[in-house]
């Protein structure tokens, strides 16, 4: 983002008879059932608490969507959700935000289902046993809401000009369909999304199909993510778009979409995204999807850039260094994601030191000169935006409002850099490298991150860069 794998161990939220939930539950379906467990309404994120779902783990989504955007603004979605029971489950919640829930089946029976603020509890006619591999189907249709994030951003469903672009950081996935939103939550995922003739329907992945209706009136545009996400990072984006399908030199498929009105402000930039794909590989090792690219729209009051996966979001035409960010978080964010939202460090950190790393190598400041800018308080034009880099430690956050604040960015990349001094140029690009593979399509946490640099820099001291850098207050005494 730009500045603005299995599911942890579940917490039993509470276990009821199988009449007493009923009674909780709205009669949608068939009858009664084995005692169970129920998973917990929350994964209990330290900034995010009601984020994510215990008791199964998700392997992959299908979700199958119509929208048109006239005056209605209606979104239809049938969302199949593959999951995995952790324990014996007599319920389980999903995060879904806003619509009608139209019906549930699991298993393709008939489910009851309750909606209580941003969960939809649903119970199986029969609880599901520990180990199982089930298919809960949930249709909804409605108007989807943007959300507005604590920090005061928008997220979720953001009308365009001429259709609509869907962004989930942290939590706005759970506006357009059903699942387990939380990062430590990542699944596999089929998206088709059927729009008016004429409108382009963009998400991430591969494009697999795009077909128009006998009457010609309906495009359906089907794509693939074969490579695990996390919910937050799952986009679609519909409108108007010049299209450019390219390689890289060694042959990775980029596929970009471009707002036509953004499409010259944008040229010379997306024309560098290859050869900042083959920087980035030899600074980070091989890259972890099956394709990239970009999504530039006219969603200006977004306010940022987003690393959705694949192809990250731009509201308007992005300069070299905000590519270069996104293009990095594919690594840091998208391929290793955060355990929770309390580790972001680990995602904008390396995404910001990623541009000091372009500086130094394309005749610009030195990531040294960065790192004494920030420290003297030179780096930005503002005073206050100077200070603010202080205003807490980028391993603890202040609260969820301040999780994409100046300390979880700059803050952040001065600790890497601190390592890079620490360690010398060839066994940092061996950490970053090593990190980035040790945790590929997984994901991991700040003590996770620290432990991996102590092990591969044996005999080093990091004591001080963890105390005074990454978990303590105020500005360091030393630079």
């Amino acid at each position: 983002m730009s500045p603005r794998s299995a599911n942890p161990s579940v917490s039993l939220a509470f276990t009821v008879t199988a009449c007493g939930l009923a009674l909780l539950l709205t009669a949608c379906g068939g009858a009664g059932g084995a005692r169970g467990s129920s998973g917990s309404a929350g994964v209990g994120d330290p900034y995010f608490p009601k984020a994510g779902n215990g008791g199964y783990d998700v392997t992959h989504y299908a979700l199958d969507l119509a929208y048109t955007p006239d005056s209605s603004a209606t979104l239809t979605g049938t969302a199949t959700i593959t999951a995995r029971a952790g324990v014996r489950l007599s319920a389980f919640d999903l995060d879904f935000k806003g619509m009608k829930v139209e019906s549930v089946t699991v298993g393709g029976r008939d489910a009851r289902w309750k909606r209580d603020g941003q969960e939809l509890i649903v119970r199986p006619r029969s609880a599901l046993a520990e180990g199982k591999l089930f298919e809960t189907t949930v249709r909804y249709s409605g108007v989807p809401e943007t959300l507005t994030d604590p920090d005061g951003s928008e997220e979720g469903w953001l009308p365009t000009a001429d259709g609509a672009v869907a962004l989930g950081e942290p939590v706005g996935s759970m506006a357009w369909f059903p699942g387990d939103h939380h990062p430590s939550d990542k699944a596999t995922y089929d998206l088709s999304i059927t729009v008016p003739k004429g409108l382009q329907a963009v998400s991430n992945g591969e494009l697999r199909a795009e077909t128009t209706n006998s009457a010609g009136t309906r495009t359906t545009y089907r794509w693939r993510t074969a490579q695990p996400m996390a919910t937050y990072l799952a986009t679609v984006a519909i409108g108007h778009y010049d299209i450019t399908r390219t390689t890289t030199k060694n042959g990775l498929p980029v596929y970009t979409a471009v707002d036509p009105k953004e499409a010259v402000a944008s040229r010379a930039v997306l024309a560098s995204l290859p050869r900042i794909m083959e920087w980035e590989e030899y600074n980070f090792g091989p890259y972890p999807f099956s394709s990239t690219g970009a999504i530039v729209d006219r969603r200006g009051d977004a306010g940022y850039a987003l690393e959705t996966q694949n192809r990250p979001f731009f509201p308007g035409a992005p300069d070299t260094a905000t590519l270069v960010h996104e293009l990095a978080h594919q690594w840091f964010g998208d391929s290793v994601t955060p355990r929770s939202w309390r580790d972001m460090w680990l995602n904008e950190g390396f995404a910001t030191y990623a541009e000091w790393l372009w500086s130094e190598d394309h005749g610009g400041d030195t990531a040294q000169e960065s790192f004494d800018a920030l420290y003297a308080g030179t780096y930005f034009d503002d005073p206050a935006e100077s200070e603010a880099v202080w205003a807490f430690p980028p391993g603890r956050p202040s609260s969820a409002a301040h999780i994409s604040d100046s300390p979880v960015y700059e803050r952040g990349a001065m600790v890497l850099h601190k390592i890079r001094r620490t360690v010398g140029d060839d066994r940092f690009y061996d950490i970053v490298q090593g990190w980035a593979a040790a945790h590929r399509h997984g994901n991991a946490d700040t003590a996770d991150f620290t432990k991996y640099v102590e092990r591969m820099a044996p005999g080093k001291d990091f004591g001080g860069i963890w105390k005074d850098w990454l978990y303590g207050d105020g500005k360091p005494a030393h630079a």
